[in-house]
């Protein structure tokens, strides 16, 4: 598996990042990508100006995930959005890998943060379905992983919970805000 530019790989490349966001966001995002022409428009802004666009290919050219951040206060902060793996190849450490080439990217161009924000719309954990106010943080202080929400697969990856969203995406379902610092690789 290589790590490369999107906008260099094969000609098929990009429709297999799209496919990726369609079917790895389905289950638990369905509005995110519902469909192959929302996620080709996703992925055609991910190949412009102040982005960065990597993904995961096998030896036979097939894309195996995607990732992408995006430029922000001048470049001292870049955003991770979005990352998908292939479900048939999810906890073998390509999601790992792709932070962290991301991080790298993100490093080399200047940035000191990288951040993202992790949805939570269907009660994957303790902050989805409740009220939030008057004090989101200590419901913050307080969450718990229900149901394989990613923020724990950050988390390992050293990003910290620095808030949420209430109300982001309707009533009851918050997003989750994580960074990290690049400083000290």
């Amino acid at each position: 598996m290589n790590i490369i530019d999107l906008s260099s790989g094969p000609p098929t490349a990009i429709r297999q990042a799209a496919q990726l966001l369609v079917e790895g966001f389905k289950d638990n995002w369905p509005q995110a990508w519902p469909d192959l022409e929302a996620a080709l428009a996703e992925v055609h802004e991910s190949l412009g100006q102040d982005r960065i666009s990597r993904a995961a290919i096998d030896p036979d050219g097939t894309v195996l995930g995607w990732i992408g951040g995006i430029r922000q206060y001048e470049g001292h902060v870049w955003e991770l959005h979005p990352l998908v793996v292939r479900p048939d190849r999810q906890g073998q450490g390509l999601g790992r890998a792709l932070v962290l080439d991301l991080e790298a990217q993100v490093r080399q161009a200047g940035g000191l943060t990288l951040w993202l924000g992790t949805d939570d719309e269907n009660d994957q954990t303790s902050l989805s379905g409740v009220d939030l106010y008057p004090d989101p943080l200590i419901h913050l202080a307080r969450i718990q992983n229900r149901r394989g929400h990613p923020y724990e697969f950050y988390q390992k990856l050293g990003f910290v919970i620095v808030g949420v969203m209430p109300d982001a995406n309707g009533p009851g379902k918050p997003d989750i805000f994580m960074a990290k610092s690049l400083q000290n690789p």
